[in-house]
């Protein structure tokens, strides 16, 4: 099989855990795997580089950090690579423009817009194991770009798709998909498997297993992914297509995310276009705008509220306070102390009244809900942070998610 295999800050966070993980790839080679591993930087030193860059200026250029944060996979990358030849495994550790990845011109937040394989067939054909430096590509010109936080995920699944891998593997420090945060619930309980959509609501809701462009990529070219443990040797989460089963399932998992910030116009003019003049420089700066919620006055104006992720708040809220000048609106007001919470499920398709049921859980303990957004198999409530972890326990009792599938049922 050829398997590519992707291994997260934590599992890499020392030179102790980069040997543990050497003898993990190594086994997999003895059983004649062929392999592709990406690792992301060790912990910590991501965060760590970008400090630095913020102690010489709160403003640093974006391709200036992008050029310095790669350097934390470059470093994984030939430590890992040095190691399992240090266990007689041959290996090569590639960067990203080595391959290429080539993205666009985002920096920091980079898309991957095209990979050109070669080279790791060719280390592949030499009994070579390949270690690719995860989370960076380069543009056209040269650049180094970055794919955002959790790039390494995509990375790999892009890899694997660019491959044709039988599989890919996600190692972090979790052994699955769960139903709900482990942290915040003790009974949440590990989903053997999972559909490529249910995942991708939950990442997009806040799970922080996987990175949702990962899943996006995974499902497009329905690429099977493991997510399972560095530290155990427990079977994981399969994340694949959507069977009979998985449907029979009310609601898969709850999630939240607390990276949200709330921006709300005030006095907007009700008229074509305006919608389209606010929302098109965000756009074009690749700021993710989520929910959106507009309110009709009886004065000809509207209010519209909307929520980003709160690392882009000051950007966005600038952008949209010059346009909100252009086009002479009341005023912006912005707001960060709000959680969104979410319930996923394929079941929800065939199965009436499960929006009601949460709400009438989060009335019944005291919980406020600002906004409201709904797919086919999910709905999400922004809420006050201060009441994140109630919500989510008391979701995932609601719809019984504590116990197993076949009970609930």
């Amino acid at each position: 099989m050829l398997i590519v295999q992707k291994f997260g800050g934590t599992s890499v966070g020392d030179l102790e855990r980069i040997r543990n993980v050497a003898r993990r790839v190594a086994r997999y080679r003895d059983q004649g795997h062929d392999l592709v591993v990406v690792v992301s930087a060790m912990a910590g030193e991501t965060d760590r580089l970008l400090s630095l860059a913020h102690e010489i200026t709160p403003d640093p250029s974006p391709r200036e950090l992008d050029m310095l944060v790669a350097t934390g996979e470059q470093v994984t990358a030939s430590l890992l690579a040095i190691t399992l030849k240090a266990l007689g495994y041959p290996a090569r550790a590639f960067l990203a423009h080595q391959i290429p990845i080539l993205t666009d011109a985002l920096h920091t937040r980079a898309r991957i817009q095209d990979i050109q394989p070669e080279r790791l067939r060719e280390a592949l054909s030499r009994g070579e194991v390949a270690v690719v430096a995860g989370f960076q590509g380069m543009t056209e010109e040269g650049d180094i770009t970055t794919l955002g936080r959790g790039g390494s995920d995509t990375t790999a699944v892009a890899l694997a798709a660019a491959l044709k891998a039988d599989l890919c593997e996600i190692f972090t420090d979790v052994e699955g998909v769960y139903t709900a945060d482990p942290r915040i619930v003790s009974r949440a309980r590990k989903l053997e498997k999972i559909s490529y959509e249910e995942m991708l609501e939950l990442a997009s809701a806040g799970a922080k297993v996987l990175d949702i462009r990962a899943v996006e990529l995974a499902m497009v070219y329905k690429v099977p992914v493991h997510v399972r443990s560095t530290f155990s040797e427990a079977p994981g989460t399969i994340i694949t297509e959507e069977d009979e089963e998985m449907e029979k399932v009310l609601v898969s998992g709850v999630t939240y995310n607390r990276n949200e910030a709330r921006i709300s116009l005030y006095g907007v003019p009700d008229q074509p276009g305006v919608a389209a003049r606010i929302f098109g420089p965000i756009a074009e700066r690749g700021i993710l705008v989520d929910m959106i919620i507009q309110t009709g006055r009886p004065d000809g104006r509207a209010d519209l509220t909307f929520t980003v992720p709160r690392t882009t708040l000051r950007e966005a809220v600038r952008l949209v306070e010059e346009v909100a000048r252009q086009i002479g609106a009341e005023r912006v007001e912005s707001a960060e102390d709000i959680a969104k919470v979410s319930i996923v499920g394929a079941g929800m398709r065939t199965h009436a009244g499960v929006a009601a049921k949460m709400f009438e859980t989060l009335a019944r303990h005291g919980i406020n809900i600002q906004m409201i957004s709904t797919s086919e198999i999910k709905v999400s409530c922004v809420i006050d942070e201060k009441f994140t972890e109630l919500a989510v326990r008391a979701l995932h009792e609601a719809f019984g998610l504590d116990r197993p599938p076949e009970e609930e049922r």
